[in-house]
């Protein structure tokens, strides 16, 4: 037989192998901020809901803890979240949110049917916020420091499990 044939089937071999090894692996669904322990950058965006101010990274450098919610008006899980995120508003914690890519009349219609938990809501129609602070999708919910640091990040929707752990974290961050 030609030495040639062997090259390919080797090469096909080694592809299958490698597609085998990978499907054996744990599927991790979450990508995880790279941005955990650093520093907000910096932002400043207008309001998204007029009942509300607008939100700049300048909020979060006061000495006090605050949650970061990432959500939109369009995400189904975001309706899943907002009785969780009022009970973490009846617990004490301050809520600020970035509303991604979407318009006010649409802010206002979810807020009056579901709630709004937030003491700011910032406009990011062009996702740069978002994309800067490490958030893959919506819904997501970071804890910051009172100096502008990410302490933690919440990836999905938060449940009535999360509560305690949010609030915890969030007590961690004023620490």
């Amino acid at each position: 037989m030609n030495r040639w044939f062997w090259i390919p089937l080797a090469i096909f071999l080694l592809f299958v192998g490698l597609a085998g090894y990978q499907l054996t692996q744990p599927k991790n669904e979450f990508i995880e901020s790279t941005m955990i322990g650093k520093p907000l950058p910096q932002f400043m965006l207008e309001a998204a809901a007029q009942d509300r101010p607008g939100l700049s990274s300048d909020y979060f450098k006061d000495g006090k803890p605050r949650l970061l919610n990432i959500w939109a008006s369009w995400c189904i899980p975001c309706v899943a979240e907002a009785p969780h995120l009022e009970s973490l508003r009846r617990q004490g914690a301050e809520i600020t949110s970035v509303a991604i890519r979407d318009r006010p009349e649409d802010v206002a219609r979810f807020l009056a049917a579901y709630g709004n938990p937030y003491s700011r809501i910032g406009a990011d129609n062009l996702s740069e916020v978002q994309l800067g602070i490490g958030s893959s999708g919506v819904p997501e919910t970071f804890v910051i420091d009172g100096q502008g640091i990410i302490r933690y990040q919440h990836i999905g929707d938060i449940r009535a499990s999360d509560v305690p752990i949010l609030m915890q974290k969030l007590r961690e961050a004023g620490q």
